[in-house]
């Protein structure tokens, strides 16, 4: 008689420093279902490693500068697509984080947190969800709820639409109007509904406008917009 054993997800971590590397190995001994399978000091040497272990998720810890780690989150993602993300880090402000969301990160967890958060990130991101600490985005939730700006029913479905993924190109056919139609009625949606650009309109747009939740557009669509009002952005 076989028992049935769980399949455990496996785990790859970017971190240099040993004794925090040592720390996470002891705790994931703990968890039957997540397995540590490798580490690498950088991102660098990472991609090719993670190419060849294919693990369910990579955990980024390492780099304390924002700009230099959102810009290892593709080159990391490039050994192995299917493999979801996590930033392990010790602080990140509200726009590096939505940035991170949009490059299709699963998990933002800070190294102070509880072990059982990071544990429970690590299991959420490997089923493909996305996992935040709730207080990081609690104030603009709660902004969000109190009062909803006035929208004209076309602003509303452009909001629909920048939260599908759409560029102003595609929304402009959509819509039959010209794409620097869009840009404007973009800028009266971010002057009403108080957001500082087209992340936070994609995340926060359906709330903010209204709208039903039940339709959230594909992290993998959205590439890191130049231009605020100008490319697409994915939902959360």
């Amino acid at each position: 008689m076989h028992r049935n054993r769980v399949t455990p997800r496996t785990i790859y971590v970017c971190e240099p420093q040993p004794i925090v590397l040592a720390g996470l190995r002891a705790v994931l001994a703990d968890c039957p279902d997540l397995q540590l399978i490798g580490h690498s000091v950088g991102a660098a040497e990472a991609p090719l490693v993670i190419g060849q272990l294919k693990p369910d998720v990579v955990l980024l810890g390492h780099s304390p500068n924002p700009r230099t780690l959102l810009g290892e989150i593709p080159r990391v993602a490039e050994g192995s697509p299917e493999s979801r993300i996590v930033l392990w880090v010790l602080e990140l402000a509200e726009l590096e984080c939505l940035r991170a969301l949009q490059l299709g990160v699963k998990g933002i967890v800070r190294k102070t947190a509880p072990i059982n958060s990071l544990i429970e990130c690590l299991r959420t991101a490997a089923n493909g969800e996305v996992w935040l600490e709730e207080p990081r985005f609690e104030r603009v939730r709660q902004e969000s709820r109190r009062v909803l700006p006035r929208m004209t029913p076309r602003e509303r479905q452009i909001v629909e639409l920048v939260c599908r993924g759409m560029k102003n190109k595609e929304i402009a056919a959509t819509l039959t109007i010209t794409p620097g139609t869009v840009k404007v009625h973009l800028m009266h949606i971010f002057e009403k509904t108080g957001v500082k650009d087209r992340f936070q309109l994609a995340l926060h747009g359906r709330q903010l406008a209204g709208i039903g939740e039940e339709r959230r557009p594909p992290a993998q669509e959205s590439p890191v917009p130049e231009d605020p009002l100008e490319n697409a952005t994915t939902g959360w």
